[in-house]
């Protein structure tokens, strides 16, 4: 009932109105009729034009028709009286967003022409932005002609009835005009984005980008992109009616924070412009979904929020920070942000259409574009300025110092003299202290030596005692033997002095009594095994001073290859002694090859381990198992052997296990160790460029795995 209602409020507004617009009176010169036309609107775009009733149509009383943002199907009723001689009459609606234009013809009412924005552009009848249809009035003759129209953009009526002739003449001023606008904001790109790659000054990007869009939504809503620049493609037309402006939108703002410094000078307005800038991508984004209505109303809202936004912006930062970028600013804008406020007013039905109000937002882009290049301009010749004066002070402050600096130096140079005497004495201070340092390290690494000799003087000397022991034990019962046959034979010998049979019975005799005194059978069996006793000490003997030899190494100092499960064993027979009866010993010596290294220094290292490994399970206190030591070599790989020596002592914790190498640390009683150990062996595989890890857990024991190249390579 919309159009019942619009009936009733110009009914109520104009009482003497008519219901039917008068007849236009044409003399071949350009008229617009929109108050000579008559409107009806259908809510529901359900009806034909023979199903119109004509009384519901509305007389109109503006020249310029706003009708707002609708759905509904808008109907025109004109009726054209041509006094010319020509029956050729153009009617033009002024207005490029529109979806759907097609003309009835009032005595046939049959469609004479259709024109619709989803219609490539070459389709158009006659080659114009706006909407034209050609009407055919005889001379002297009165037509009547229907117009059905929808929009989803803003329904303005700007319609005109012309004569081919003024017509084509009135688009050839139009499109010049036009093209002096492009033309102008072309030069102002290429000048605005030349001083940008010279200057890197960000805000002549924005304001680049800002004019591109400004220009390619003025220049859409007049229709010409679609004439000139992508005529084939009515949808991204329809896109581009939004999408120009929110570009040009977000970009005037980003210009704005930047060249106005909003985000220190003014952070309310810089957020709230934040704001505006998203309500634009919002505008955007509901066009791209379909919302067609609500993103023009949103652009128009934003645009005019925007606006008000800027002014309040820089008015402020001009009167009240006396910030001069500000005031040419505000110059500049201030008939721009006028003439765009003017325009969206327009559309929001406040004024009427008219060509200062059409114009407006062109015209003042236009003069904004030039005044704000001047005002980017003066903004360069402030920071020249600001430049220079800080380079002045600069080269001031600079030539002061240069004087401190000359009267510092004077004496900075006595100070450095005294300090430099200072610092020599001080560093034969060092020295001195570095010296004994030294000679003390020294000392400690030759009484961690003397104590690992008197552990090997222990052991050898514990060793060789057994089976020395054991040779000198079976001497005295060897010679007693040796005596009691010696005896025997003595009384053979006796035998070859008797002469007779019978004294020879006789001796035989005393000898076989002899040899049961004497208890031959037990001498023989005892000299055996006095003899086989001092046989294995004599072989203990030769291993213990095998492995000794094997163990000093003589030749240390050498890189050689050297068999490191000979050098184990040799350091497991020297530390024999200690290991007693109680400690059981695994060992798992794989088939690896001669490993290039230094042998003395490698038979310390085991026997360092093997030391503390003893002393672990020994001390540990193992109450649920045996104190055992496993010792396994193996290849890694075809370059690198492993040597592993474990026991199931008591373990480290990870607080000890960190500083288990420090020179001086140990976990041992006092007097039972230096700290020396495991520091040496450290450095010694670290000279052999191999790797030494432990893993120790508290109660579970602890293993070294040392890994290392079969032959040396420098890292």
């Amino acid at each position: 009932m919309k159009s019942l209602k619009l009936l009733l409020f110009f009914t109520i507004l104009f009482p003497f109105a008519r219901s039917y617009g008068e007849a236009i009176d044409f003399y071949g010169k350009k008229i617009v009729i929109g108050k000579f036309i008559d409107i009806y609107e259908d809510e529901r775009n359900k009806k034909t034009l023979s199903e119109l009733d004509t009384s519901l149509f509305v007389k109109s009383d503006v020249e310029i028709p706003n009708l707002g943002l609708s759905k509904s199907a808008f109907w025109i009723k004109l009726k054209i009286r041509n006094y010319t001689s020509e029956e050729n009459i153009l009617l033009e609606l002024a207005s490029p967003m529109i979806d759907l234009c097609d003309l009835y013809s009032g005595e046939t009412r049959k469609l004479l022409q259709s024109n619709s924005e989803n219609l490539p552009f070459r389709q158009r009848k006659i080659n114009d932005p706006n909407l034209v249809f050609e009407l055919r009035v005889p001379q002297g003759q009165t037509k009547t002609f229907y117009l059905k129209i929808l929009a989803s953009e803003q329904l303005i009526l700007p319609l005109i009835i012309n004569s081919p002739k003024e017509f084509y003449q009135d688009s050839l001023n139009e499109e010049i005009l036009a093209g002096i606008q492009i033309g102008i904001l072309l030069v102002m790109i290429l000048y605005n984005l030349f001083i940008y790659f010279s200057v890197k000054e960000e805000s002549y990007l924005y304001y680049v980008l800002y004019i591109l869009f400004i220009g390619l939504t003025q220049l859409t809503l007049t229709g010409y992109t679609y004439k000139y620049l992508w005529p084939d493609t009515p949808a991204f037309n329809n896109l581009a009616y939004v999408m120009f402006p929110a570009l040009a939108g977000i970009f005037t703002i980003l210009f704005i924070k930047k060249f106005l410094h909003t985000s220190v000078k003014s952070p309310i307005l810089h957020h709230m412009l934040t704001i505006v800038s998203f309500g634009y991508l919002l505008a955007l984004i509901t066009r791209v979904l379909g919302f067609d209505l609500i993103s023009f109303r949103i652009i128009d809202i934003m645009a005019l929020s925007g606006a008000i936004v800027t002014l309040i912006t820089a008015a402020r930062l001009s009167f009240f920070e006396n910030y001069r970028p500000a005031k040419f600013f505000l110059t500049a804008w201030l008939v721009f942000l006028v003439g765009l406020i003017l325009y969206i007013v327009r559309n929001l039905n406040m004024l009427p259409y008219n060509d200062f109000t059409n114009y407006s937002m062109q015209v003042g882009t236009v003069i904004e574009v030039i005044l704000l290049s001047f005002a980017l301009a003066d903004k360069i010749n402030i920071l020249k300025k600001e430049q220079e004066l800080s380079q002045e002070q600069a080269l001031r402050i600079s030539l002061e110092n240069e004087k401190i600096i000359r009267e510092q130096n004077i004496s900075l140079e006595k100070k450095v003299a005294e300090r430099t005497i200072e610092l020599t004495l001080t560093n034969k201070d060092l020295e001195d202290t570095l010296n004994k340092l030294k000679d003390a390290q020294s000392q400690l690494i030759e009484s961690e030596k003397m104590a690992s000799l008197g552990q090997l003087t222990a052991g050898i000397a514990h060793e060789i005692n057994n089976p020395i022991n054991f040779v000198s034990s079976n001497i005295r019962p060897l010679r007693r033997d040796i005596d009691d046959v010696l005896e025997i034979l003595t009384e053979f010998d006796e035998m070859q002095q008797i002469d007779s049979l019978e004294g020879v019975h006789t001796k035989l005799n005393q000898i076989e009594k002899l040899k049961q005194e004497l208890d031959l059978d037990y001498i023989k069996t005892e000299i055996g095994m006095l003899l086989t006793g001092m046989e294995d000490g004599a072989r203990r003997t030769v291993e213990i001073v095998k492995g000794l030899k094997i163990f000093s190494r003589v030749d240390e100092s050498d890189l050689n290859f050297v068999n490191l499960n000979e050098g184990i064993e040799s350091t497991l027979v020297i530390l024999n002694y200690q290991m007693g009866t109680n400690l059981e010993l695994n060992k798992n010596l794989g088939s690896i090859p001669n490993v290039e290294c230094y042998g003395g220094k490698m038979n310390q290292v085991f026997m360092n381990i093997l030391t503390n490994s003893i002393y672990a399970v020994q001390k540990g206190n193992l109450t649920n198992r045996k104190p055992t030591i496993w010792v396994t070599t193996f290849m890694k790989d075809s370059e690198h052997v492993t040597i592993s020596i474990k026991d199931n002592g008591s373990g480290m914790s990870p607080e000890v296990k960190s500083k288990i190498y420090n020179p001086f640390f140990t976990t041992k009683d006092v007097g039972e160790g230096t700290g020396l150990g495991l520091s040496i062996v450290f450095k010694i595989i670290e000279v052999h460029y191999g790797t030494i890890e432990v893993i120790s857990e508290v109660d579970q024991g602890t293993e070294f795995v040392i890994t290392l190249p079969i032959t040396k390579k420098l890292a």
